[in-house]
């Protein structure tokens, strides 16, 4: 049995998780369990969960991100402990005047910032030799102001790529709510709704209560119609935690309508049953820092 860390905004704890013998869905009921006491008692599930690997933030929303996890932070002979970072989606962090868990990845501070007087020492020192000694020669450390340059070069860059890289949404009709954002992705197996947007249009109870409608696992919700372009099929849908999407288009609808994407073009959706090309728009998710939230 192997041990997971998991920092939420206010505490940390372990908890026992098998990455090999064990499910995503085993690790929600555990930490939805164990954070039951706190003041947060919902339901651990999609949109909860991130970790830290090579120096980016994953998410962990299903099964095919626990496998990506499973295989990034276990390598062979490694005794490192895993550490996941959980929030609760619908609960704003903690203001600057309440407590914060230093060890959550929103609250750590920069990796520089120890550094960065040192640098600036270093780099007075240079010039100012440099002056004495009226000769051109290298300090061995960059001036603070051309590292600066540097970190908001790479920052304009990984932005400018990620936000020509998003996800790719269309806007179609399920059930009978019209101009919903859906977002197309192979990496999930079904059609998705998720709780906030179901509960809003009626398709669960509203007084839907804890070990209901996807509390106990991924539940059912029915078959509901979805119109994409000009054509409506019918298809199963189930309900989800997924936070940052309404719907969530998975294999079983592209595979239904036939849809075609283009790797050269990421905007270029074409539903093969029709004919039709469908209009797509690229979207790409910030956390509130403003940061890329990677969608796996």
């Amino acid at each position: 049995m192997d041990i997971l860390d998991v920092h939420t905004p206010t505490t940390s704890f372990s908890i026992p998780h098998s990455l090999r013998d064990d499910s995503l869905e085993t690790l929600f009921d555990r930490l939805s369990y164990k954070m039951s006491s706190s003041r947060i008692p919902a339901r651990v599930g999609p949109g909860w969960l991130k970790y830290e690997w090579n120096g980016s933030f994953w998410t962990l929303d299903d099964e095919s991100d626990y496998r990506i996890f499973t295989w990034r932070v276990n390598p062979t002979g490694s005794n490192d402990t895993p550490t996941l970072f959980a929030q609760n989606p619908d609960f704003p962090l903690p203001t600057a005047q309440e407590y914060r868990n230093p060890s959550f990845y929103a609250f750590k501070p920069r990796r520089d910032e120890g550094r960065r007087p040192e640098s600036i020492r270093s780099a007075d020192g240079a010039r100012a030799s440099s002056v004495r000694s009226g000769k051109s020669k290298r300090s061995g450390k960059e001036p603070p102001e051309v590292i600066e340059d540097y970190k908001a070069d790479y920052k304009l860059k990984f932005n400018k790529f990620h936000t020509e890289n998003g996800v790719r949404t269309v806007t179609g009709k399920i059930g009978p709510v019209n101009g919903v954002r859906m977002l197309l992705r192979k990496g999930h197996r079904h059609v998705y709704l998720s709780r906030t947007f179901a509960l809003e249009h009626g398709f669960i109870p509203a007084d839907t209560a804890p070990g209901h409608y996807g509390y106990t696992g991924l539940v059912q919700i029915g078959k509901w119609p979805i119109t994409l372009g000009k054509t409506t099929t019918i298809h199963d849908v189930y309900l989800s935690e997924e936070s940052h999407f309404d719907v969530i288009l998975g294999r079983s609808f592209m595979e239904r309508r036939g849809i075609k994407l283009d790797a050269l073009d990421p905007t270029s959706v074409v539903c093969t049953d029709t004919g039709e090309t469908i209009d797509c728009d690229l979207v790409v998710i910030k956390d509130w820092r403003g940061e890329v939230v990677t969608i796996t």
